[in-house]
Formats: C-alpha cells, structure tokens, sequence
C-alpha cells in the first residue's frame, strides 16, 4: 500500500480510501465486516462513511456496522482513520439535517454512539448549508475539536468559492479549517479542474474523488457486457449512449496497455495534483482486490496525453475559458 498525506495536515492516509456507502443496503453486515478486514490486510486505513448511509435499512445503519466491527478488537478502531459525514436528513423532524450549530451537536453524538468510537478523525460537511453563517459552522467546530470529539474537518460536493470563503473565515478565528474536499471526479467528470483543484491546492486541501469510475462506466462497461457479466440498468444505457465512443477507445486502449479499464480509471487519478485518494466502494471483497491493483499502474505521459484526448478536460479558470 502507497500512503501519503491528507492535504496539508500531517495524518497519513492510504492512497485508496474504502467507501462504506453498499454496507448494510447492497452488501450484509458479514460482508462488510470481511470487506474491512481485508482493506486492512491490504494496508488500507483510510475508511470513509456517512451519518445519512444505510439505503432501505435507514439513515445511520453504515455506520452501525462500522461500529459493530470496531468491538471485535485487534486495533480495528486504532488503525483506521475514519471519517465521517454531517448534513443529510436524519429525520423528517426541524434542526435533525444541515451543518447548524445544533444539529452538528446533535450528529455528532448520534455518529459517535454509532460508530462504538468517542472520536471521528475527519468530520466532513456533506454539503454546503447556505442558510448557516461559517461563523456557526466554525463555532460548533471548534467545539467538537475543544472536546475531542473530532480531530480534522473535511468538506464535500463544494465550489471552489465554498471552500475559499470557509478557509478565510476559520483563519479569521484562528481555527484550521478544512484538510480535505471529497468531490465527483472522473475521467467522465472534470468539471473541478476548472475552480476546485485550484482552490485545494491553494489552499492545501486534499481531493478524495467520490464516483472515480462514474458508476461502473469506466470499469469495463463494454466487455463486461459483451461477455454477459453485466446487465446494464436503463440508465446506465442512456449514459453509456452518450459516451459510448469514448468508452471504446478507453477500453481498447486498456487492453493495449494489458490492465483492467478500472484499473486505468483509478491510476489516472492518483497521477492527477492535489488528489489523495480515490474513494472505492466495493461491494466484494474481490472488488476490493481489484481496485488495489491500481496501486501498481504508473501511466506515462504518453498515455496521460492519450486519456486526455479521449476524455477531455479542462484548464484553471478563468483560462478555461478566457485568456
């Protein structure tokens, strides 16, 4: 396992971050729990979840199963960072949703009772609360970190203007502010090139690139398909439509260079600035297996140049799109 650091602070993380979403809805509880251990026998230590995860079991079930493995002890808790989210409905009931100074009381503990830990390494915004002003925000913050309750603040699906203006109002209170920005980030999806990998690494932020396959599209589509291991949802056939040309070129030249498709997708991140770890979200621990793979792919810039052709992105704004 390759580590590096998250953003500028000094916490290591694994260059492959396990997503929790699939625990509980799309995969058992001894599942997950077999899919944790194996993340750690891979050297894996970076996990990430959310308070609102848990599908049709309900919102916090994800987290529940993280905690119950956290109790059959070996260092499960010690070893893993965790991060967590706050924003999400948790209720139909007023202050159980958004970053309000109350409800991030109010989740905090619910997550932390949850999770069988009384610590969450990086608590993450999972959304911008526009109706809250950054000084309630921070405030709450700086609370939780007065307690010990949260160590790192994290922030996710924000503009670079978001993180821009949460950055200058925890400096103006003398509080370190964000570390870390989970964004959409794909070869199919490279709108934050434009603003939010310029603010990150102006601001020493980490990218934790959420969907890095764009829903399985960059995971061998085509050939899974063709060799009847897929079946495509009617969505994913209307996505497909649309990029299918450039899918094929991806694939063929996946083949050329004798790796999985997925396992492209995901070493075109790890070469991309400012990004530390890519979120999976395996469903199997074979799933698992495979995304590790990508550790071992280094693409020239050859390659890089070919990927670019294919999927275009974009420059820094405003050169994007101006002079």
């Amino acid at each position: 396992m390759e580590y590096t650091h998250l953003g500028r602070s000094g916490l290591t993380v694994s260059r492959l971050c396990l997503g929790t979403m699939n625990f509980g809805d799309e995969t058992t509880e001894s599942d997950s729990h077999a899919i944790m251990d194996s993340a750690h026998d891979h050297g894996m230590n970076y996990f990430d979840t959310a308070n609102s995860y848990g599908g049709s079991l309900g919102p916090g079930a994800t987290e529940k199963i993280i905690g119950n493995w956290f109790t059959q002890g070996g260092q499960r808790r010690e070893r893993t960072v965790l991060a967590t989210k706050v924003y999400g409905d948790m209720s139909d009931w007023p202050n159980d949703a958004r970053l309000s100074a109350l409800n991030i009381r109010k989740a905090l503990d619910a997550s932390l009772t949850r999770l069988k830990t009384d610590y969450i390494d990086v608590y993450q915004f999972h959304h911008v609360d526009r109706a809250t002003p950054w000084d309630e925000i921070w405030q709450a913050m700086e609370t939780a970190v007065a307690q010990g309750k949260v160590i790192y603040a994290g922030s996710s699906n924000f503009a670079g203007w978001h993180i821009a203006t949460a950055q200058a109002e925890a400096r103006r209170r003398n509080f370190g502010g964000l570390i870390s920005e989970q964004s959409v980030y794909n070869l199919l999806a490279r709108t934050i090139e434009l603003e939010v990998i310029p603010a990150a690494l102006d601001h020493g932020i980490g990218i934790v690139p959420w969907s890095p396959l764009a829903g399985g599209l960059l995971g061998g589509v085509l050939g899974k398909q063709r060799d009847g291991k897929r079946r495509l949802t009617d969505g994913v056939v209307r996505r497909l439509a649309k990029h299918r040309d450039a899918i094929e070129q991806y694939e063929n030249l996946a083949t050329e260079l004798g790796h999985e498709p997925g396992e492209i997708g995901l070493a075109w991140l790890l070469h991309q600035p400012a990004v530390t770890a890519p979120i999976i979200g395996p469903r199997t621990a074979s799933q698992l297996d495979a995304a590790v793979r990508a550790l071992g792919v280094t693409l020239d810039a050859d390659v890089l140049g070919r990927l670019d052709d294919i999927f275009p992105g974009h420059k820094p704004a405003p050169e994007d799109y101006a002079w």
